[in-house]
């Protein structure tokens, strides 16, 4: 990590909504005096023409109900003669509306637009960030703030009463569980890369993307080491608002952080003390914190009740009744309960709400979807042109859930807008999975060798499909001989690209596409690979993986990816999951191994939309952990968090007749 954001932090104040400013107040980049004067010539003009059309209103303090006030920025028409929607964007992240490296003000372009569409724009910092007051807790808890902004805003004399919500990452995590409230006032939210906002549906129980499978998902400890900061400047509760706008061109209250080498640090043990290894604050990751769920996080089971404290979104009991405009990516961290979260809503919203849930599935990175370019490249992989007008998307969502305008452009929207890599094109559906798609199961199947690239593992069909058609499709081998690896804790199978957010330098490509044979040349993965396909093959939905499993120890784990590998062998990374086996019956309670004995254990799935085009092949990577996009089991049986020995782990994969491994995927029919 530098001083510069982290990746995800970068990428989520980037997208104040779905496509708009650079939040952060980052160090100008090196500017030559031509290049830095012409930057600043742009920021005073766009300033000096919001300033003639709207009444702005600057670090306003909305005070909550437990007298703590949190701060905000107001743009609205100059027209007072009629009454206005308003779109609110809360987030953790800094939106000080002067750049003090540089300067001058903002990129306000985003303001400004709202303002000329007939908008009020509300920006607030989250409780514990920048000029907000309290203490910091995951997604702004407690969940009386938003009842209450919602609220102040709708009783505004310029409101409407009617409120839409839009963010990207933190800035949209939030909108779920508030949305559960029902407040009268909010009237539609545009969840952008939310998966961290997201505790329990379907198969995922993963408390925010904390865990996958009961593993702890590190790449949010180098976030929170950003985030929960809490000995920072404050101010008096009395001091008047001029003297806070003054402030604010003085200083932003952005914390400049120390620089961190995150691959070498996330290798220290016991992972409780990570922070304190690197000098990092006191808060919520590892610490006792006087907010709304007690902190101590990394202590925390799946299933401990202070995840149902804060402001995290709980299928079972907060039902979402409002229309929803749900923005997602193929290579975010939570593509999975991301799509377990729409489909959820979409069946159980009351009223007309469960017919106003649209979906748009980009082929990127973490809130990158706006980065799509003609050759979109994510990690070393083109996708092809995955641009979409998305400021034409929000504003016809917004004109027609906050003004009531007829729009035809999201009347003549499908339910599902998805982009299929490999073939490099949008396509639709009014559900997802497509309609017609079907599961297909391949089996694993080896001599007891499938270590490496080179070993012998294979998928094999039961039988022949016309929508899934391989040469010389093989049979199984006679011997199916169970595959063994060793995992060591010390020396972990290392993560590769993949579906991450906030990685920093941890990991190589920051995530994405990348040629996994350099990895598949480890001893500790096995390969399992099918026959090239004689037909294109589009998968499109969920990848569901069911190993039979032993092991030495009382407790490890088990890891998957989904590759697509080309003609010339080049492999490409589509999703990956994990499965902390002491949960493997379930993550609210914890059952040991014995030694030896095999057990049967599902993954939650994996998902994507990828074309294997004709002579392609289907290749599945079993391996014991894929450090650091997940934490390391030690292997102990212990707690894990508090612990800094470890065991290797010798485990085996079993399959054939008696123990059926298999792989499922999602296989749509070929379009007309």
């Amino acid at each position: 990590m530098t001083t510069a954001p982290t990746p995800c932090l970068a990428l989520a104040v980037s997208l104040l909504f779905s496509t708009s400013t650079l939040l952060a107040q980052r160090q100008a980049p090196n500017l030559t005096p031509e290049e830095r004067q012409a930057l600043v010539t742009k920021r005073e003009s766009i300033e000096s023409e919001l300033e003639k059309i709207a009444i702005i209103d600057r670090k306003v303090m909305v005070p909550m109900r437990d007298g703590k006030r949190m701060a905000a920025d107001i743009y609205r028409p100059k027209d007072t003669s009629k009454k206005y929607p308003i779109i609110f964007s809360r987030t953790p992240y800094n939106f000080n509306f002067w750049d003090v490296r540089l300067g001058t003000w903002r990129d306000m372009s985003t303001e400004l637009d709202a303002v000329k569409r007939g908008y009020v724009l509300v920006e607030m910092n989250e409780r514990g960030h920048f000029f907000s007051e309290g203490n910091y807790d995951i997604l702004g808890a407690p969940l009386t703030d938003a009842d209450d902004q919602f609220t102040w805003m709708a009783n505004q004399p310029w409101s409407s009463g009617k409120i839409g919500l839009i963010g990207c990452s933190s800035t949209a995590e939030w909108q779920m569980a508030a949305a559960s409230l029902g407040n009268k006032a909010l009237t539609t939210i545009i969840p952008e890369s939310f998966g961290a906002g997201v505790g329990k549906v379907g198969p995922y129980n993963e408390q925010g993307n904390w865990y996958r499978g009961g593993a702890v998902q590190m790449l949010f400890i180098d976030w929170v080491y950003g985030e929960q900061n809490q000995v920072r400047p404050q101010f008096p509760p009395d001091t008047p608002q001029a003297d806070l706008i003054a402030a604010s061109r003085l200083f932003d209250l952005a914390p400049q952080m120390p620089p961190v080498d995150w691959a070498k640090a996330f290798e220290h043990l016991p992972e409780k003390d990570i922070f304190v290894a690197v000098n990092g604050p006191r808060g919520i990751y590892a610490d006792k914190m006087p907010n709304t769920t007690g902190g101590a996080m990394i202590e925390r089971t799946p299933n401990d009740p202070a995840w149902r404290k804060g402001g995290i979104w709980q299928s079972d009991t907060m039902p979402i009744n409002v229309p929803g405009l749900w923005v997602m990516t193929w290579y975010d961290v939570s593509i999975g309960p991301n799509l377990a979260a729409y489909n959820f809503v979409r069946e159980h919203a009351k009223g007309e709400a469960a017919n106003e849930q649209y979906a748009i599935i980009a082929p990127t990175l973490h809130c990158g979807y706006k980065r799509a370019t003609e050759h979109t490249k994510v990690g070393e992989r083109d996708m092809g042109d995955a641009r979409l007008d998305y400021d034409a998307i929000t504003y016809a969502w917004f004109d027609k859930f906050l003004k009531g305008e007829s729009d035809t452009l999201i009347e003549k929207t499908p339910k599902v807008q998805y982009y299929t890599m490999g073939l490099n094109k949008w396509q639709h559906s009014n559900t997802w999975p497509p309609e017609g798609a079907q599961p297909i199961t391949l089996a694993l199947s080896s001599n007891g060798h499938a270590n490496t690239l080179n070993g012998d593992g294979v998928l094999t069909a039961p039988a022949k499909s016309p929508l899934l058609s391989f040469a010389n499709t093989p049979a199984a081998n006679k011997a199916d001989a169970p595959d063994t690896f060793a995992y060591d804790p010390l020396h972990p199978t290392p993560s590769y690209g993949g579906n991450v957010c906030c990685a920093a330098n941890s990991i190589p490509g920051t995530g994405g596409a990348l040629d996994q044979r350099k990895m598949e040349e480890r001893p500790d993965i096995l390969v399992y690979t099918s026959e090239p396909l004689t037909a294109d093959a589009e998968l499109s939905g969920p990848i569901t993986v069911t190993l039979y499993v032993s092991s030495d120890v009382k407790d490890t784990d088990v890891t998957t990816k989904l590759i697509d590998v080309l003609p010339d062998g080049t492999a490409y990374n589509l999703d990956e999951t994990i499965q902390r086996l002491r949960y493997r019956d379930g993550d609210d309670h914890t059952v040991w191994l014995e030694k030896g004995k095999v057990y049967k254990v599902t993954l939650t799935p994996m998902n994507t939309s990828n074309l294997f085009a004709a002579g392609h092949r289907i290749r599945l990577e079993v391996a014991g952990s894929n450090f650091p996009r997940f934490d390391r089991n030690l292997n102990t049986g212990g707690n894990n968090y508090d612990e800094t020995e470890a065991v290797t782990a010798h485990t085996s994969i079993h399959h054939g007749k008696e123990y059926p491994s298999t792989i499922t995927l999602t296989v749509v029919p070929a379009h007309n």
